[in-house]
């Protein structure tokens, strides 16, 4: 059984995600938090698995909050819930260790199959997400990054610009794997280097640079 923790200043964003996770099999929402300083204080006192985490509260916002969380000694896994208006805090939480974004208006089966994901060690970070951080980063980006980007690129495989342009495109280990008929073991090492290749600590930071690159 997976156990839960929803963080959340707005009572009715809780009380609706509790409802539609505790119709799904295999979740239990063991607790609740009001702010971010709840919700580190429940995460390090009781046996919780994913914690979904707000980013604008008030007492302690999501992103000191997932840093100190993320910071424990078996922490859980924190799914950042976010808006369009906050996409700034998004790049943020990435920095802070989350595990994935949802929107707020995300489907619920979709939540569900997010918490799925991170729980099994796989980042969440969806397609729709990943365009917006893109265009944040690159809207103001200088002309100049294109070369720098290209040159990181040249220095892939073949078969980690094939990881590369999947990951950019917002796909998770699974589909890389099911996509390019590779073990998952062999995609997570794929994309260990192009951590290192890409000078990326994240899979935002890939996408990012394809699309310099202009491959995406």
């Amino acid at each position: 059984m997976t156990r839960v923790l929803i963080t959340d200043d707005d009572a009715l964003v809780r009380a609706g995600l509790a409802l539609i996770l505790g119709g799904a099999p295999g979740l239990e929402v063991v607790a609740e938090a009001a702010n971010g300083a709840e919700a580190v204080e429940k995460a390090r006192g009781d046996d919780i698995d994913v914690v979904l985490m707000d980013l604008r509260m008030p007492v302690m916002d999501g992103i000191a909050a997932t840093s100190a969380i993320t910071a424990l000694a078996d922490h859980p896994k924190v799914i950042v819930l976010t808006t369009f208006d906050a996409d700034e805090y998004v790049v943020r939480a990435l920095a802070a260790g989350a595990n994935g974004f949802l929107l707020k208006d995300t489907a619920p089966e979709e939540i569900v199959a997010a918490i799925g994901k991170v729980v099994a060690g796989e980042p969440m970070l969806s397609p729709t997400i990943t365009t917006r951080l893109i265009r944040q980063v690159t809207d103001n980006a200088p002309d100049d990054r294109s070369a720098a980007a290209l040159a990181l690129v040249d220095s892939l495989t073949d078969r980690e610009r094939d990881v590369a342009l999947a990951v950019g495109r917002g796909s998770s280990n699974a589909e890389i794997a099911q996509q390019l008929h590779l073990s998952i073991a062999t995609v997570k090492a794929h994309i260990s280097h192009l951590f290192l290749k890409l000078d990326a600590t994240n899979r935002v930071q890939v996408a990012i640079c394809m699309h310099d690159a202009g491959l995406l």
